[in-house]
């Protein structure tokens, strides 16, 4: 489903120039003008024809532009009001479809703003706040969540620390949370060169849905417990657990042993820790 604008809409590229917008460092800015490489990443959560689409820091609209054409009706958080006027354009040349809230994303209730229906997300995530947001749609008590599907741009580095095995240099936090509940896997990487500015590192686009949550799990315990785990990754459990009360007899009752250091705790055993702590 492709749908056109009813306006004509020049290059992002040149509409950016004849707005005087530049990148804000400050923001976490990076701009994409590659529309096919654009759609390629819409594309990723599969038909958004009348679907609804949360969109975090659209900054002037490219990946917005795809998602439209691509036939979502997207509610934007744009904090940048040098943008607002770009997404103005986009909105008339898309009517109907383009909600812009002009806010930080940290401060709005997405369910909120997304009326009870079930939505994607799809953002090219600002790296400064890009993991408090992703961790933030990963910890809902209520599951399986409201969204349908997180389609993420990250740095290439956190990308593959999401998708990481136990044992793996980049197994840590992110991997339990990302994947205890949920399916997570990198759907593309994208250059450096792909971004105006280039960044110093290259990207990775994370696409993750919600799978079957084990029974008789406390999302908050299980995050506290790998939040303090990983925290002194280089200790011992028995060291790095000492905050969370009775984790170390639990963990030992559960054959973890407590000499062990966090990066070689599964998944599924962090899942059993947290299950025997809230029994």
């Amino acid at each position: 489903m492709t749908i056109e604008p009813q306006v004509p809409l020049p290059p992002l590229r040149e509409t950016v120039r004849t707005h005087g917008l530049q990148a804000s460092k400050a923001l976490g800015q990076n701009f994409l003008f590659d529309e096919q490489l654009l759609d390629r990443i819409a594309a990723i959560p599969g038909d958004l024809g009348g679907v609804t689409v949360f969109e975090v820091g659209p900054g002037p609209g490219g990946l917005t532009r795809a998602l439209l054409r691509a036939g979502a009706k997207v509610i934007a958080v744009e904090r940048d009001d040098r943008c607002l006027p770009l997404l103005g354009e986009l909105g008339e040349a898309f009517p109907g479809q383009l909600t812009v809230i002009a806010d930080d994303a940290m401060a709005v209730d997405v369910n909120a703003l997304t009326g009870g229906v079930p939505y994607h997300i799809v953002a090219n995530l600002p790296y400064n706040v890009g993991t408090a947001l992703f961790t933030r749609w990963l910890e809902p008590a209520a599951w399986p969540p409201r969204w349908l599907s997180l389609t993420l741009m990250f740095q290439l580095e956190v990308a593959e620390r999401i998708v990481a095995p136990v044992g793996s240099d980049a197994y840590g936090r992110l991997a339990v949370l990302a994947q205890w509940r949920s399916t997570a896997k990198i759907a593309m990487k994208v250059h450096r060169s792909a971004f105006t500015p280039p960044p110093k590192v290259m990207s990775a686009i994370v696409h993750v849905t919600p799978a079957d949550q084990p029974e008789g799990v406390n999302p908050k315990l299980l995050s506290k417990l790998t939040e303090k785990g990983f925290g002194q990754r280089r200790k011992m459990l028995r060291q790095s657990l000492k905050g969370v009360e009775g984790a170390v007899a639990a963990a030992d009752a559960l054959g973890i042993e407590p000499t062990r250091r966090a990066e070689t705790v599964s998944v599924a055993e962090w899942v059993a820790l947290a299950r025997k702590l809230g029994a």
